[in-house]
């Protein structure tokens, strides 16, 4: 019997994306998340006394900054070599060879798989055969696999291979290869790395993806870690996920659909931040609250975007200060009554007003313009940081917009 740890994606010292700082964020969890998820992935290992260690690449997410970074995995690898845990790994696109300038000495238990030919390594102990190839370039489009070396006789064999598979949506399509020819291989396993989002692709033979380690973005939510593979008799076991992850990503969704008051918001979004955090007790939580349905207070809630914000963030400390970070709150809700139900205004000025904002909600090339032309007056720092979101913001914009001066016109006609 034995066990192993199969890791990928860990991009350590990778940057956060998406973070706005304010008064009372977590900030030091969020900036050294990914070294302690990694050290939480060593204490696993020598915890569980596993072994050996795999991670499918992309255990850097690029060159260096500064050496640290480097040292920073040699020191944790060290401890590995202490307990006398193997590491195998192979490198991604995003720490292939033409990318990385710098390096340093490996601690004597580290394998790093060459990216010259698909390969094998043998543990003789456990009677294992580990195959893999190292991407040489950060674009690799061919299909690796098919040049691994076939099983060999009498041991379990693993494949360790950075990968698409057949494509995944939001993934370069890199190392692609079909399912059924991984299947073919005769392998015991596949460790597979490139895909953030964990999944299992067969159980017979084991083909998966492990996920990374630490979600980067609220595009990935939910726990992150490794699989911890028991193999007894020649035959895998158990497949466990293990979390890993110090910092969580989740959206909470908030249906205000018929809410009146704003006392009763409140309590509605309170409500949710609790639930929440209840679920994920002891995490760090950065969390996007995304509001939605029809509500009386539509109009209020987009005419003043910014106090919302600041009112549900400060929700946010009040259920937990030290562990719920608010990352972005989306005001997406709509009137209560159906834009043709509404009473239009006669007043012609308001009128044009109205098709304006119509037009601008229907005709996407029409919005985009005005949307270019406002970014190209913000400084570069700002239009990159929206660029990634434009067609959000640029929703959001209008939206704002019609409902600020909607709601005075409104006012002002009844106060006169």
């Amino acid at each position: 019997m034995f066990k192993f740890l199969h890791a990928a994606d860990i991009h350590l010292d990778s940057p956060l994306k998406g973070l706005e700082k304010y008064e009372g964020a977590p900030v030091d969890e969020i900036r050294d998340a990914a070294r302690k998820a990694l050290t939480r992935l060593i204490d696993l290992a020598i915890d569980q006394r596993v072994d050996f260690v795999i991670i499918a690449g992309d255990l850097y997410d690029g060159d260096w900054k500064h050496m640290n970074t480097g040292l920073f995995f040699v020191a944790q690898a060290s401890r590995l070599d202490r307990a006398g845990i193997p590491l195998y790994l192979i490198a991604g696109n995003h720490d292939a060879a033409n990318r990385m300038t710098k390096s340093l000495n490996l601690p004597p238990n580290v394998v790093v798989f060459r990216s010259d030919a698909a390969h094998t390594v043998t543990i003789d102990s456990l009677q294992v055969a580990l195959h893999g190839q190292s991407f040489a370039n950060q674009s690799v489009t061919e299909d690796l696999s098919v040049n691994y070396p076939p099983p060999k006789s009498g041991y379990f064999n693993i494949g360790l291979l950075h990968t698409c598979v057949a494509g995944r949506e939001g993934h370069e399509s890199y190392a692609p290869c079909s399912l059924d020819a991984l299947k073919r291989h005769g392998y015991d396993y596949w460790a597979l790395g490139h895909i953030h989002q964990r999944e299992t692709l067969c159980d017979s033979p084991y083909i998966a993806f492990s996920g990374n380690i630490q979600g980067r973005h609220i595009r990935e939510t939910g726990a992150k870690g490794v699989l911890l593979v028991t193999v007894e008799q020649d035959r895998i076991s158990t497949v466990e996920f293990q979390a890993v992850d110090v910092l969580r990503w989740e959206l909470v969704p908030v249906d205000a659909t018929g809410i009146e008051s704003e006392s009763e918001f409140i309590h509605l979004v309170r409500s949710s931040l609790e639930n929440t955090a209840r679920q994920h007790p002891g995490m760090t939580l950065a969390v996007r609250v995304v509001v939605s349905g029809r509500t009386p207070l539509h109009e209020t809630l987009l005419a003043s975007r910014n106090k919302w914000t600041s009112e549900i963030r400060s929700l946010g400390l009040q259920v937990s200060s030290e562990t719920l970070w608010i990352e972005k709150v989306k005001l997406q809700t709509s009137p209560s009554i159906a834009d043709e139900e509404r009473p239009r205004l006669s007043d012609d000025a308001r009128q044009e007003l109205e098709d304006l904002f119509d037009s601008l909600s229907t005709d996407t090339t029409l919005a985009q313009e005005l949307g270019e032309d406002c970014l190209k007056r913000l400084p570069s720092d700002l239009r990159e940081q929206l660029s990634v979101d434009r067609n959000d913001w640029l929703a959001e914009i209008v939206a704002e917009a019609r409902s600020r001066l909607m709601e005075r016109l409104q006012n002002k006609e009844v106060a006169g």
